[in-house]
């Protein structure tokens, strides 16, 4: 807007150099800018859909009877932040090096953070466009989210899964007692990435799916062998062995008769 009064006998709008409306005669080809108003008190204009290259100084012209006066009016453009480049869902061994990048435009320059969504992650973990793990653990896995913001709008955010993989560990492996003639059950649990495969072994024999009186039940963390109807040749020392890419464990159990 540019405001005049009645002593004005020309009016020009000019962006740079180039002039955009003088009076009411349009002068540039853009059909975006378009004249709203010129009274005897108000000369404006209006630029429809704005760009980032409309950004820039904006001259008001005015003719009075005895002085030519302008004044200047600065337009600065705001792009909302947009994630233009983010890295793909990795899988890495543990003890890897992870480096994650994601790239924002935005005027002004968003600011990007990267934080891992966990129960135990606090704030921030990187305040930069490139995220760096070195020697990751199994607790780093997850996503990462990466956040850019400029304050023209809501943040945007995308997310990375990040997928480490290690060898099984059995965390619960427990010897049972169980009378003749009853159901027994041995569990072994074992967390891995990618699941562990289990094999069970009574001494140095490896028991078979569908032998006769038991079951195997594979699931992803856990083996559950059942006897149906434990006898006194089922007593003894049992094997679990769980096993992936990386690496294989194993962990003994007893079952055992009670009185």
């Amino acid at each position: 807007r540019c405001s005049v009064d009645n002593r004005v006998t020309r009016v020009a709008w000019l962006n740079r150099s180039s002039i955009l409306y003088a009076g009411n005669d349009k002068w540039c080809l853009d059909p975006r800018v378009v004249l709203l108003a010129n009274t005897k008190t108000q000369y404006s204009i209006q630029i429809q859909d704005v760009d980032v290259y409309d950004e820039g100084p904006y001259t008001c012209s005015v003719q009075t009877d005895n002085h030519p006066k302008t004044s200047r009016v600065h337009l600065i453009v705001q792009v909302s932040p947009k994630i233009t480049e983010i890295s793909s869902d990795i899988s890495i061994n543990e003890g890897g090096n992870v480096s994650l990048t994601c790239i924002a435009t935005g005027r002004p320059d968003p600011t990007i953070t990267w934080r891992h969504i966990s129960p135990k992650a606090v704030g921030f973990i990187s305040e930069d466009e490139y995220l760096e793990i070195t020697g990751i653990t199994r607790e780093q896995s997850g996503e990462y989210e990466c956040s850019a913001s400029n304050d023209v709008s809501a943040p945007v955010v995308q997310r990375v899964k990040v997928t480490v993989n290690y060898p099984p560990y059995i965390s619960d492996a427990k010897s049972t007692g169980v009378p003749v003639g009853q159901k027994g059950i041995l569990l072994c649990e074992a967390s891995a990435v990618p699941s562990a495969d289990f094999q069970w072994y009574k001494d140095d024999k490896r028991l078979a799916e569908g032998q006769k009186g038991l079951k195997v039940e594979n699931k992803a963390f856990f083996s559950r062998l059942t006897f149906f109807n434990v006898s006194e040749q089922d007593y003894g020392n049992y094997t679990c062995v769980a096993s992936n890419q990386l690496g294989n464990t194993n962990a003994s159990m007893i079952l055992y008769g009670e009185s």
